[in-house]
This record gives C-alpha cells, sequence and structure tokens, in this order.
C-alpha cells in the first residue's frame, strides 16, 4: 500500500476535488479527528443537524439532509419540503421569530415519504418550537426526536362541512317576488353545491387551532314599496384554512320602479310586477357554484302581478306567468320558489335551502320551493299573507301581495346554518355556541343553528 504524505491538497484545475470513485471506501481511522471550516452537504447526518445561520429562512425552500434552518414567518406561512427519506437523514427548525403560532410553519415529505408514519404534510403552529426530523424507514418515515413529542408536530385530519346562508326576505307590497335561499356550499360525500356546482374540497383540520363558525340570519321581508332584506352571509373560518364564505340569499323585489327586480344573492330574489303599463322585472342573479337567480316578471303586470320566485339552490326560481288578466281569471299568476338540495352530511337526507313563492292578486300565490322557502301571499284569498323562510335551512320568505286585503310586508329569510363532519377519533370535544353533537358511523357531526366555534 502506498502512502502519501503532504500538508495539504488541492485540486490540479478548477475548484473542486474528488477523493476515489464510484464505490469506493474513505476511511477515516478511529482517533483522527476531522475539522469543518466550510459547508458539509450530502453527508445524511443522524441524531443532530447542521445549523444553517448564514441565512434565515422567509419563504418555501427544499431542505437538505444534515442541516437545520432557523425559520422566520413574521411576513406569513410557507413550506418546507424534506428531502426524499434515507436511513439517518435529519433536517431540523426553529421558529426564528416566536411567530408560528400566528403563521405556522409546514413541512411537508417528498414523494411518499412518511411523516410519523402518515404520508401527510404537518404543520408547527406552536410559539418558539425547535423540531429536529429523522428519517428512519419507510414504515414512519420522519419521526420527531429532539422535542420529544410528535405531538407538537400534529398531524392534520379531513373536515367535511355543508355551510349554508341566511335566506333573503320576500319583497313588500305590491305584487312582489319571492326571497332568494342562502347561498349553500357543500363538501360531503361528493354531493352537489348550489347552483350546479360541484361538490367542494374537504377542509383540512389541526389539533389546537379554533375554527370560528358565523350563521347568517334571514334578510328581512320589505315593507311597502320596499325590496326584501338580503340574507347574512354564514362562514368557517381558521388560521390554516381559506375561509369559507356563503353569501346571503337576494331580496324579493317590489311593484315600484326602480325597485322591480329581484336582488342578487347566494340564490337569487324574484321579481316584483309593476303596475300597468309596468316594465317585466329581472330576476336577481345568483353566485356561482352556491345557487341560482329568481324568477321574471311579467311586463304590463295590471292587478294580477305577474312576481317571480325566489332561486333555490337546486333549481331556478320560476318566472311569473302572464295567464289571465284580471281578478277571478284563474291565472297562475306567482312563480314558485326554486327547489332546494338534500344532503346526507348529518346521517339521514335533509332537503334545505328552497326560495321564497311570488305573491298574487288573485287566486294562485307562487309556493316556496322545497327545502323550507315560504309562500307568497293570493291577496283576494286565503293566504292573504305571505310565509317565511323555515328556520335555519337558509330559504327565501314568500312576497307580499296588495295590503287592502292582507299584510304588507313580505315574508322574513329563514336563518342559516353550518354543519361539520369530522372523524370521531380526531374530534376534540371542544366547541362554544352550543352545536347539537351526534354521530354516524365512524364520524361526529357538529349542526351550528348559532355562531359558535370548534377547536380542532
Amino acid at each position: 500500500m502506498s502512502k502519501i504524505e503532504v500538508d495539504q491538497v488541492d485540486p490540479q484545475s478548477g475548484t473542486t476535488l474528488t477523493l476515489g470513485t464510484s464505490g469506493d471506501t474513505v476511511t477515516i481511522p478511529s482517533g483522527v479527528s476531522i475539522t469543518n471550516n466550510g459547508t458539509a452537504t450530502g453527508f445524511g447526518a443522524t441524531g443532530s443537524a447542521s445549523w444553517v445561520t448564514d441565512s434565515i429562512k422567509t419563504a418555501t425552500f427544499t431542505a437538505t439532509a444534515g442541516e437545520g434552518y432557523f425559520c422566520n414567518t413574521t411576513a406569513g406561512s410557507f413550506t418546507v419540503n424534506l428531502p426524499a427519506g434515507s436511513a439517518g437523514a435529519v433536517v431540523a427548525v426553529k421558529d426564528y421569530a416566536n411567530t408560528f403560532d400566528s403563521n405556522s410553519l409546514t413541512v411537508t415529505p417528498n414523494g411518499s415519504d412518511k411523516i410519523g408514519g402518515v404520508s401527510a404534510s404537518i404543520s408547527l403552529t406552536t410559539e418558539g418550537i425547535a423540531v429536529t426530523l429523522v428519517f428512519v424507514d419507510s414504515t414512519q418515515g420522519w419521526l420527531v426526536t429532539d422535542s420529544g413529542l410528535q405531538s407538537e408536530a400534529p398531524l392534520p385530519y379531513s373536515a367535511d362541512f355543508l355551510c349554508i346562508a341566511g335566506g333573503g326576505g320576500g319583497g313588500g307590497v305590491y305584487h312582489a317576488g319571492g326571497g332568494g335561499a342562502g347561498g349553500y356550499r357543500n363538501s360531503y360525500a361528493s354531493e352537489s353545491s348550489g347552483g350546479g356546482g360541484s361538490s367542494e374540497t374537504s377542509l383540512s383540520f389541526l389539533p389546537g387551532i379554533v375554527y370560528t363558525i358565523t350563521v347568517g340570519g334571514g334578510g328581512n321581508g320589505g315593507g311597502v314599496d320596499a325590496v326584501g332584506s338580503t340574507g347574512v352571509n354564514s362562514s368557517i373560518a381558521g388560521s390554516n384554512i381559506t375561509t369559507i364564505t356563503s353569501s346571503g340569499g337576494g331580496g324579493g323585489g317590489t311593484y315600484h320602479a326602480g325597485r322591480i327586480d329581484g336582488v342578487a344573492g347566494g340564490c337569487g330574489g324574484g321579481a316584483g310586477s309593476g303596475v300597468s303599463p309596468g316594465p317585466a322585472g329581472a330576476g336577481g342573479s345568483g353566485t356561482a357554484n352556491q345557487g341560482f337567480a329568481g324568477g321574471s316578471s311579467v311586463a304590463g303586470g295590471n292587478v294580477n302581478g305577474h312576481t317571480g320566485g325566489g332561486g333555490g339552490a337546486g333549481v331556478a326560481g320560476e318566472n311569473g306567468s302572464a295567464a289571465g288578466s284580471a281578478p277571478g281569471a284563474g291565472a297562475t299568476d306567482g312563480g314558485d320558489g326554486g327547489d332546494g338540495l338534500s344532503s346526507s352530511i348529518t346521517g339521514s337526507a335533509v332537503t334545505r335551502t328552497g326560495g321564497g313563492g311570488g305573491a298574487s292578486y288573485t287566486t294562485t300565490e307562487g309556493q316556496g320551493g322545497a327545502g323550507g322557502g315560504g309562500n307568497g301571499a293570493a291577496a283576494q284569498q286565503t293566504p292573504a299573507s305571505p310565509t317565511a323562510g323555515t328556520t335555519n335551512t337558509g330559504s327565501g320568505g314568500g312576497g307580499a301581495s296588495h295590503n287592502s286585503f292582507g299584510a304588507a310586508s313580505g315574508g322574513n329569510g329563514g336563518s342559516g346554518v353550518v354543519i361539520l363532519r369530522v372523524p370521531t377519533v380526531n374530534y376534540s370535544g371542544t366547541t362554544s355556541g352550543s352545536p347539537t353533537v351526534t354521530t354516524s358511523g365512524s364520524d361526529t357531526i357538529m349542526v351550528f343553528n348559532g355562531d359558535g366555534s370548534y377547536t380542532g
């Protein structure tokens, strides 16, 4: 065996020095110390990391095995992408500015690698935390070591939702359209969202995060010469999710010029009908992937009041009918409210978000859409007063007809509802606002009929 004794080895050209070739083994004898005054890369260090102090991380990056990083999330959350796992590889991170609690740091495994035995990212949300991850094997993947608690890098879990806003109020006298239902957003079991929208992606909840639930109230029915009020939005908000917001239903139009059209909303309000020779009114538009438009009215409504029904989450409001032109002519004047949608998120099928029916001056008022929509009024027949949308269905209120024969105000919209469904194994049991809590199969369901919260 040959022996070379020199004080320094430099590359003959360039700046790269290579020891051996592929397949060779370079041995450092026992008792020999190696001092590193530069940067070590690619060693796949085990047990501890070499901390990078000359570059504080402030945006998404890919980690190198053997290194630790100081991560500053003051300006916003970002992601650390782990390298491909190999046994003994180590990566560490530290909350540089104590801001992980307000802007979390996400750690994402490479390809099919796991963290703590699960193929999913983790989010670090504890202020000031430092975590060292060591890759063990394909079964467990990366495990937390130096913190000693895997719970300090909590794993997310899936949460399905049904978020329904408050329904719009029916228009006030005369000859008023029905209120539109509240916006309808759904992620459960591939069920549809409103307005013909597809099922949405489930939410990803994290232990310890507080998710705030807001349930919108129904809009008030319009008074004399007034459109119905728009319902109030419902929402689900948390620091690690994009807020889910459903828009309140649009109010029904009335008879007065400039106020005939239904109001836009989650589902649009139905149009009122102007006194002859009044113009036709347009139904209010719905919100994409939340609900349908309200029905239109007929020009020259005269005393018949050919009003539009409010839009539902499943069907548009019916247009007013022009059949007949005088009281007693058998006209079907008020358009029916659009039907709502059915969901089994609570374990059984329930239909919600029906549009309010439009009013009729003569014989037949518009009926509320399936799912709790209020009926319109028929001034010269029973009922002479419109009805409200059903509470906690997000349904629209019925339109008012003629105050010489019945109520002057439209029916109020029904309040909304927010429903969460999570795996029972992950359910924390920590809520506010007194939701109704039940189970179905392996899941726990929370029905919020009013404002509240759930802690993941």
